[in-house]
């Protein structure tokens, strides 16, 4: 049963380079609030993306309804990307914080759960994620139905996929936590500006494919 783990491990490789807001969201994090804010936020985008494979799974049959209505949920990402690149681009306050030996600022127990799931809104809410999960859930569900258990066979795909998935921005935190004990105030502004210009160009790409699918 070595094939189904080689796939779930390409599927993970091919998700954990592909370009989107959540790589320069998680990078941020690292560099501006420490490497545990980091980790933090990857464990919001892990758990969304298990989330979706679980949707993609048992809710077959209700993707026909949700694909009905693709262009209200590229507006609802499209909406969150906005909203969240206008928010740090003109409203946040640009703070170098303290940095620890080891792992950063130190954050109550709110803050944590606030970065916990903004992770898991910014990956929930981009319709690029959700038809990745929802394509390869197709596709390996028709792998499954020859083999002698499908529910094994797709456990053997996607628990590497999600593995590979979770090490890669563990991998993507510690490398951008090597670089923070050199900001300065002024680079932490021109990250900032940075993050929120790239999340701004996502939105309206997610929009521009809204009025597509309208």
């Amino acid at each position: 049963m070595l094939a189904p783990v080689v796939k779930g491990v390409l599927l993970g490789l091919i998700l954990s380079i592909s370009m989107g807001p959540v790589i320069f969201a998680i990078l941020k994090q690292s560099l501006t609030k420490g490497k545990q804010a980091g980790y933090i936020f990857v464990a919001g985008v892990s758990a969304s993306d298990i989330s979706l494979l679980f949707i993609c799974n048992v809710f077959a049959s209700w993707f026909v309804l949700i694909l009905d209505h693709k262009a209200l949920v590229a507006l609802l990402g499209a909406g969150f990307l906005l909203l969240t690149g206008l928010y740090t681009l003109f409203f946040k306050k640009i703070v170098l914080p303290v940095i620890d030996a080891d792992n950063g600022p130190s954050y109550r127990k709110r803050d944590y759960l606030g970065m916990f799931m903004s992770g898991y809104a910014m990956n929930t809410l981009n319709p690029n994620v959700f038809l990745f999960w929802f394509a390869w859930t197709a596709a390996i569900g028709t792998l499954a139905a020859d083999a002698a258990n499908p529910i094994h066979y797709k456990l053997l795909v996607f628990v590497p996929c999600l593995v590979v998935l979770l090490l890669s921005d563990l991998i993507k935190v510690t490398l951008a936590s090597k670089l923070r004990p050199k900001l300065t105030e002024k680079n932490l502004v021109w990250i900032n500006r940075i993050s929120a210009i790239i999340i701004l160009i996502f939105s309206a790409a997610l929009f521009i494919s809204a009025l597509q699918y309208a």
